[in-house]
């Protein structure tokens, strides 16, 4: 899938285990929420009379015709010996292309709850969800700091040196790890990041959030929200770095396509704004350690969630 080689593990820790121990006893201790510890494997299983292939271990995805980076959040094992609840959080791609049929298979997941990530230029460009009756989209646009905007001019542009000048020679590269810089540092970003996980902690599951690919915005939160909850880091990790296998024949008739019609005469440049990469998701945790010391600080400073709300989601999310 191209990925950069692994990244030396990020162990965060809570800063003050002493002064927030007492308010996790009911859930979990606070060492076992981010220690050092090893994934479980998680078996097959249909949820919600939903069809869910199982592509790796531990993932389980939403099989849809109109969007392919579907997948529910549950089965992976935490850190204290127990799993993500199947059936509460789930993370997508954009729905503007979801099916009749894939109506009626999200309706079976009883969704209460729809967060777009996207901005209104990809609104402009997609379309708006397709949704099951009486369900809108809750629109929480989160910056990608120009990445899109920079797609659409190189590939407009249809002069391949224009193309090779803003996305060859590492440029892409380049702004993808801006990109989840930003996502640290933006406090609109934030604010966006924040409020989805307070309504998962509220009880608004299930609920679903998705950007326009499903890997980049989506992907962080669903980093986040796997960690905060006591999921391993390397299965936090799996999880996002699987958006390569689901998006992989997608995103390569995109870049054919691009190339027969003459859009592009090195379709190739896009791959690493079509990929994830632990490169990217480094950028994000340096932005993190950095602004706020450990993905504690993130969670309580920079997304506001308070231990009250870490509890909740503990509880509401795993069993």
């Amino acid at each position: 899938m191209g990925v950069d080689p692994p990244m030396n593990h990020h162990h965060y820790h809570y800063r003050s285990v002493r002064k927030v121990t007492r308010a996790w006893v009911a859930t979990a201790t606070v060492a076992a929420i981010l220690a050092v510890g090893a994934p479980m494997a998680a078996p097959a299983v249909a949820v919600g009379g939903v069809a869910h292939r199982q592509e790796a271990a531990q993932i389980h995805q939403v099989v849809l015709q109109g969007a392919v980076n579907v997948r529910d959040l549950g089965g992976y094992g935490t850190y204290d010996g127990k799993r993500v609840r199947y059936g509460v959080a789930y993370r997508a791609d954009a729905l503007n292309k979801a099916t009749d049929a894939d109506v009626t298979t999200l309706s079976r997941l009883g969704l209460r709850e729809v967060v777009d990530f996207r901005v209104p230029l990809e609104l402009q460009y997609d379309g708006p969800d397709r949704l099951p009756a009486g369900l809108a989209p809750t629109a929480r646009p989160v910056s990608d700091s120009g990445l899109y905007t920079q797609m659409l001019a190189a590939i407009g542009s249809k002069d391949p040196a224009k193309q090779d000048a803003m996305l060859g020679h590492g440029k892409a590269e380049a702004l993808m790890r801006t990109v989840y810089q930003d996502f640290v540092s933006a406090p609109a970003s934030r604010a966006q990041f924040g409020a989805t996980l307070k309504d998962l902690a509220a009880g608004r599951g299930p609920l679903l959030f998705h950007c326009t690919s499903g890997k980049d915005r989506t992907g962080w939160e669903s980093y986040v929200l796997l960690r905060a909850l006591g999921v391993p880091d390397a299965t936090a990790q799996q999880d996002y770095l699987a958006s390569n296998g689901f998006r992989a024949a997608a995103d390569a008739a995109l870049r054919a396509g691009l190339k027969q019609s003459g859009m592009m005469q090195n379709p190739d440049l896009l791959i690493p704004l079509q990929e994830v990469r632990l490169d990217y998701l480094n950028a994000a945790l340096a932005q993190l350690s950095a602004q706020y010391g450990d993905l504690y600080g993130y969670l309580t400073q920079g997304l506001g969630l308070s231990l009250r709300d870490l509890a909740a989601l503990r509880a509401r999310l795993v069993g």
